[in-house]
């Protein structure tokens, strides 16, 4: 896919976001939404050879639409400046963890776990890790973690949640409210990236990812 074209033209819209200049260039965007959805058809493909779960996923399914819903928001721009997908075992809407996959000038990245869950899945996770804290542990401190995503990430608690005390070997990581793995991509980085390199980060985030879906097995 033609990369440093479609980061033009997002960064064109951030400076023109607004109807009539998006009607006036909609051949450009659904052409770069076709590159795009091939593109993830591709990411697809490569992550499906670790993650079988997510084997035949839609692509078309998996990226989200690029109007911005503004009933409930203070910002009126009507368009997101990103295109963005989750790959993830049961669609986009699935609250399963996965894989997601954002292209946005200057703040492009790779993701998975699972951000803003429901409560119930939450607290399976919160569970799932204090049951198995050696195990969940060695899985984000392992060096090859630690050097690609640092750590993981969410909004945290100030306190314990509910049923947990402050005290608790894995209470820095059950605070969070979202649990996510980050992998930045430069605008000249993703030039030439491909789905294969895409999928490699990803495969280091599958350990993570079962570790949270077996949650859903019972």
């Amino acid at each position: 896919m033609n990369f440093s074209k479609l980061l033009q033209f997002l960064s064109d819209l951030g400076k023109n976001n607004n109807k009539e200049w998006f009607h006036s260039h909609d051949d450009t965007y659904q052409n770069l939404r076709k590159e795009f959805i091939n593109f993830v058809h591709e990411v697809i493909a490569e992550t499906e050879k670790f993650d079988p779960a997510i084997s035949g996923l839609d692509a078309k399914k998996s990226i989200f639409r690029i109007n911005r819903d503004i009933r409930f928001s203070k910002e009126k721009t009507p368009y997101k400046t990103n295109f963005g997908a989750a790959i993830t075992d049961g669609g986009k809407k699935s609250p399963k963890a996965g894989y997601y996959l954002h292209l946005e000038p200057g703040k492009s990245f790779l993701a998975g776990g699972v951000w803003m869950p429901e409560s119930e899945v939450l607290a399976n996770i919160r569970q799932e890790i204090d049951y198995n804290p050696k195990e969940f542990r060695g899985l984000i401190e392992s060096k090859d973690f630690k050097n690609t995503f640092g750590c993981l990430e969410g909004e945290s608690l100030k306190t314990a949640p509910k049923g947990y005390t402050t005290d608790n070997e894995m209470i820095d990581v059950l605070r969070l409210k979202s649990l996510v793995m980050t992998y930045n991509i430069s605008d000249k980085k993703l030039e030439n990236i491909n789905a294969s390199e895409i999928a490699a980060i990803f495969k280091k985030m599958y350990s993570i990812n079962q570790f949270f879906n077996r949650t859903f097995e019972n």
